[in-house]
């Protein structure tokens, strides 16, 4: 039941009963409104905690956990609840036990021995055998009331000194054992101790039990510097951090959420104003911690040692995560200067630096772009497409559509930036080149010259997109049965304007829950406000079209996206031509660039003139629409211009 409540947040559970209010819920903090699934109501007055694991209506006053929501929405019993969530989350059902108490029972006794023994390795800290751990904690300014907190301890450095205690105390051999306290000799002797000579650190669950020790060696000649306790059955290394559950509590007041290496990282870090920091238990991250990690905050911050091993640990970390990441689960990268980890940072230069590293803690996106070209050189084709392939194959690892599109967005701006900004034998351009201003290996827009300006090339070309965009848009609204026709078009359209992105984002969410045309409406409305919305229908070349005059005609709506989205391919596909000259003539002046233009603009304007001649043939489309056959001869002619060979002086 603990894992089942781990692997399972209950806000996913929820939403297939319910539409959260966006307006008054906070993903991020598990803090989500919507109307309850128990009355009829339409405010939002069902509100579920993602931390705490609970719901409570403030209208029927319904309330419970994640096994009794499953109960009453869908009217099953406890074992049948529970077998289905067991199945949504992957979970195999265990054999019905009859000696299941009796296993809970082990469970807490067990518990109870690994209390016993933090008491005892706390007491043992402030002992004449301790004076050396002592002085250690104390070099690294650990005051008392860290020791306090954290529980920290002393393991002495005899063989059976805990076994002697437990068992002096009545507590039998075999819970010792299965704790993982101690191990049975292979000798025939008797069971020794796990922990000799070693600074203890209690690990706590996230129901603060007591469930296994970290422990830090006292001998440098010792194999193991770090030591954790076995696999028991109250401890999966796997599923824990060290310091979740202050952290959860610290995370949902608002502290970031930090993911340090070690143990005194961590305790650093708490003891420096960063309360809501954790590490994983002496191995790497695992899935069911970054699951657990995004159960407590949005976009934890990744905090790595500043080297070599540090940037690796980094790079594991970004093939485990891309899988498992969707819209609102992410991370960032926080690199500490080199040859430095979060204790020395913070001990050295104090929370300041720390802070500073944190707020420029770079998206996982960036630090994949830096794997992936970092001491490479790009200055052949053939070594440009392989970097091609492997950024598709890392991106296509991201399961989540609509994410996977905007990475690779972005990764195909660091590509332009990367491509531009360089020479031919890939090295960074700097100061100005080609008639153009370059700052870290990125062009700065410079101000057009006149000529420039009056040309057709010049002006916006972006507005007809936006307008066609509108088109759509305006179209799915009215008429929301094709959304889900055109589903796929609709989420690779890489709106320019946020509006369009944002209503767009909204329409896609709202068909894929299947919301009527009211209630597509009202998310709309909630995603870019009545005003903007009212704006986008009423304006004038968005009224005329038919689709719109005609709300609820789905065959003319389908066939005005359709001939709106093939516009807009060929409308893009201009644009990346013309940049593909443009980079072509980059080494060019001023005046060769404007000569070009100037040229190109005066085929443009004789391929116009000639399509207004009466021979113009159009195709009808199945809306009525014309389409012009000539449009394709003034793209030829365009383009022909634009590759001219530079002008002689």
């Amino acid at each position: 039941m603990d894992e089942l409540r781990q692997r399972t947040r209950l806000s996913d559970v929820v939403g297939r009963k319910v539409s959260w209010d966006r307006r008054k819920s906070n993903q991020a903090k598990g803090d989500m409104w919507a109307p309850c699934p128990f009355h009829q109501e339409k405010s939002a007055s069902f509100h579920v905690d993602d931390r705490k694991g609970f719901y409570y209506c403030f209208g029927c006053h319904a309330k419970g956990d994640l096994i009794s929501f499953v109960r009453e929405s869908e009217n099953l019993g406890f074992m049948e609840a529970v077998e289905m969530l067991a199945a949504s989350a992957g979970m195999q059902m265990p054999a019905r036990d009859p000696r299941a108490q009796e296993k809970a029972d082990r469970r807490t006794q067990l518990v109870e021995v690994m209390e016993q023994a933090v008491k005892f390795y706390r007491l043992q800290l402030q002992t004449g055998a301790a004076a050396d751990a002592r002085r250690y904690l104390e070099g690294r300014k650990l005051t008392q009331d860290a020791l306090d907190r954290f529980e920290i301890g002393f393991a002495p450095a005899g063989w059976q000194t805990l076994w002697d205690h437990l068992t002096g105390k009545g507590v039998p051999a075999e819970l010792i054992l299965e704790a993982g306290l101690a191990r049975a000799s292979d000798r025939g002797g008797r069971p020794y101790d796990v922990f000799r000579n070693r600074i203890m650190f209690p690990i706590r669950d996230g129901r603060g039990r007591a469930v296994a020790f970290g422990a830090r060696a006292m001998d440098p000649a010792d194999k193991a510097k770090y030591l954790n306790s076995p696999e028991t059955p109250l401890f999966d290394k796997g599923m824990n951090l060290y310091n979740v559950g202050p952290a959860r509590e610290a995370a949902g007041r608002g502290a970031p959420l930090i993911v340090a290496e070690g143990y005194m990282d961590v305790i650093a870090l708490s003891e420096g104003g960063f309360p809501a920091a954790v590490a994983p238990l002496g191995t790497a991250v695992t899935d069911r911690q970054l699951d657990l990690l995004w159960r407590i905050a949005e976009e934890p911050v990744v905090a790595l040692d500043g080297d070599a091993a540090g940037l690796r640990a980094a790079y594991r970390v970004i093939d485990l995560a891309l899988p498992l990441m969707e819209a609102g689960r992410s991370l960032r990268f926080a690199l500490m200067p080199e040859g430095k980890d979060p204790d020395d940072l913070i001990r050295g230069e104090g929370p300041a630096a720390v802070q500073a590293v944190l707020d420029a803690a770079l998206p996982m996106v960036q630090l994949l772009w830096r794997r992936e070209t970092e001491a490479r050189v790009f200055d052949s084709p053939e070594r440009r497409a392989a970097l091609d392939r492997r950024l598709r194959g890392v991106t296509g690892a991201i399961r989540d559509p609509n994410l996977r599109h905007h990475y690779d967005e972005a990764l195909k701006d660091l590509r332009w930036a990367l491509f531009r900004g360089r020479g031919r034998g890939g090295q960074a351009a700097g100061g100005t080149a080609g008639g153009r201003a370059w700052r870290n290996g990125a062009a700065v827009p410079q101000p057009p010259a006149p000529q420039t300006k009056a040309s057709l090339l010049g002006s916006d070309e972006a507005g007809e997109i936006r307008l066609r965009e509108a088109v759509i848009l305006a179209t799915c609204l009215t008429t929301p049965a094709v959304v889900e026709r055109f589903e796929g078009a609709l989420d690779a359209m890489p709106c320019r304007d946020p509006v369009h992105a944002a209503l767009r984002d909204a329409l896609l969410s709202a068909a894929a829950e299947g919301l009527g045309a009211e209630a597509i409406r009202h998310a709309a409305e909630a995603a870019i406000g009545a005003e903007a919305l009212e704006t986008l229908l009423s304006a004038r070349h968005v009224a005329v079209t038919p689709c719109i005059r005609n709300a609820g005609d789905a065959e003319l709506a389908r066939l005005t996206i359709a001939e709106e989205l093939a516009k807009l391919a060929a409308a893009r596909g201009l644009e990346a031509e013309i940049a593909e000259a443009v980079e072509d003539i980059d080494a060019l002046g001023d005046e060769a660039v404007t000569w070009r233009l100037r040229e190109a603009a005066e085929a443009r304007t004789r391929a116009l003139r000639a399509a207004r001649e009466d021979d113009r043939q159009y195709d009808t489309g199945a809306n009525g629409a014309r389409i012009d056959r000539g449009e394709r001869e003034s793209f030829a002619a365009l383009m022909e211009t634009i590759r001219f060979e530079k002008p002689r002086r």
